[in-house]
């Protein structure tokens, strides 16, 4: 039953977090009342992203003390109270506060069902990764479809208030069913584990600072790009800090965050109706067939000691074809050619953090969370960054094709990145020859090849054993203007 509990939480927790983070409130400009500052709106909306990353680390941290089904329920009770709240919201300094419980909201969510699912069977941990890489696959598509059609500008702010409805009672749920099990206290903290941590947040908060300066002071090209790009050669120096095992991973979640949904978000605006592409209504097909294929890649891969670093690198350029894709197939009339590089792009990333997780301890795993969102703001100021220096204003014609031209660019610079994050997986490894089996620093067994785990596991993913082998411890969319529909 806590199995199931948590598969269903997976399933439906995941993407209510994800989808908080794109902006899109520009895309319903018509809609909003004339006495509202319009400007001061789309920044207000643009800070979901901020709180979320700076939530991650501090939720890491209190995941150390705290059960995690607590910490599910309080992060979706935030998601939907902020839901339900959203259709009063007349004021950009409202909007801003419930954009803010939103991204608070899913900043608990993420780390703490993996935590949850962390001492479970491996089918559940590559569920969790399957489902991650599809959330960031669809966020941007998943955040526009509630907007076709509508009749007023609040949907963007509850984009989807009966799933989280839906996710709030499986949570409440299995909270009950924690509660009648009890659980034993929490092993002590791994004090280099927490300094580690503490490093991320502190790169999160630069980045934040950063995009909304940026958003606020209308920065330069340059002034966005070069910060951006400092970010995530500093989130990669921070992600060599660890072990073997928790460098790959680290690795892999930062090329996650910073390719995947900037790259998808930015591909579906090239393919929106007003662009000459299909609209949202011609990718479905091509989101379901990603969607599918990555989780059934995650939860089939069985990552171990000896293959999950060669795996990793297999998803890692699984990446890099799908990117390559991009390059290949976008602007597409029809959409459905995109099943290619949203598959690639899907199963890569699922494939990557499965076999990474499966070296590595829970606390690598909250570790790599803290440094994957900075990455996503990250390729968001990047790829805006680019549009501002090189997007050609001038006839329509002239926009879509420079738009074009700029993600091409995008896709290339975000190959190269992936590219470097293998050597860097390649050649990390090779300084820790005498790192120990990963399978030791998985908690809860699957030491012995048995992949429903130790039975004496916790399953909120957290086991009291010795902490040391525990292993505890603004968007590339387009800028605030006509949505891209009413340009056709």
């Amino acid at each position: 039953m806590s199995d199931i509990l948590l598969g269903l939480l997976i399933v439906v927790a995941l993407p209510v977090a994800i989808v908080a983070i794109p902006n899109t409130v520009s895309v319903v400009a018509d809609l909003l009342p004339a006495g509202i500052d319009r400007v001061g709106l789309v920044r207000a909306h643009g800070l979901a992203l901020p709180a979320m990353m700076l939530t991650v680390p501090l939720a890491a941290l209190a995941l150390r003390r705290v059960r995690a089904a607590p910490v599910l329920v309080a992060g979706l009770a935030l998601v939907a109270v902020a839901d339900a709240a959203g259709g009063y919201a007349d004021s950009s300094a409202m909007v801003g506060v419930l954009r803010v419980a939103h991204g608070v909201g899913g900043g608990l969510l993420v780390p703490a069902t993996l935590v949850a699912v962390w001492d479970r069977s491996r089918r559940l941990r590559g569920l969790w990764a399957g489902v991650l890489a599809l959330s960031l696959l669809g966020a941007q598509a998943l955040a526009l479809w509630p907007l076709a059609g509508t009749t007023d500008w609040r949907v963007t702010l509850q984009p989807y208030p009966l799933v989280s409805g839906v996710a709030l009672a499986v949570a409440a749920v299995y909270f009950v069913l924690w509660l009648v099990r009890g659980r034993t206290p929490l092993p002590p903290a791994d004090p280099g584990e927490r300094h580690r941590v503490l490093l991320a947040t502190a790169l999160a908060a630069g980045v934040a600072v950063v995009a909304i300066g940026a958003a606020s002071a209308d920065w330069s090209a340059l002034l966005m790009i070069v910060p951006a790009g400092l970010a995530v050669v500093g989130a990669l120096a921070l992600a060599s800090i660890g072990t073997r095992e928790s460098r790959t991973l680290a690795y892999a979640l930062v090329a996650v965050g910073v390719v995947v949904l900037p790259t998808v978000a930015q591909v579906t605006f090239a393919e929106m109706g007003g662009m000459g592409g299909p609209g949202l209504k011609g990718l479905w097909i091509p989101f379901s067939v990603a969607g599918v294929a990555a989780v059934v890649a995650a939860v089939t891969v069985r990552g171990s000691a000896a293959s999950g670093q060669w795996l990793t690198q297999v998803g890692l350029l699984s990446m890099v074809a799908g990117l390559s894709a991009v390059r290949l197939v976008v602007p597409s009339a029809e959409g459905l050619v995109l099943v290619v590089p949203f598959t690639l792009l899907a199963v890569g990333a699922s494939v990557a953090l499965t076999a990474a997780l499966s070296e590595a301890g829970a606390g690598a795993g909250l570790f790599g969370l803290a440094l994957c969102f900075p990455g996503v703001l990250a390729g968001y100021l990047l790829g805006t960054g680019m549009q501002k220096a090189l997007l050609d204003q001038g006839s329509r014609q002239e926009f879509v094709d420079s738009y074009v031209g700029v993600l091409h660019l995008w896709a290339l610079v975000a190959g190269f990145l992936v590219v470097a994050v293998i050597v860097l997986v390649s050649v990390m490894s090779r300084r820790d020859p005498a790192a120990k089996d990963g399978r030791d620093a998985v908690p809860g067994g699957d030491r012995d090849g048995d992949e429903e785990g130790d039975p004496e596991g916790d399953e909120d993913g957290e086991t009291p054993s010795d902490p040391e082998k525990t292993g505890w411890g603004v968007p590339p969319v387009p800028p605030p203007a006509q949505s891209p529909e009413s340009r056709a």
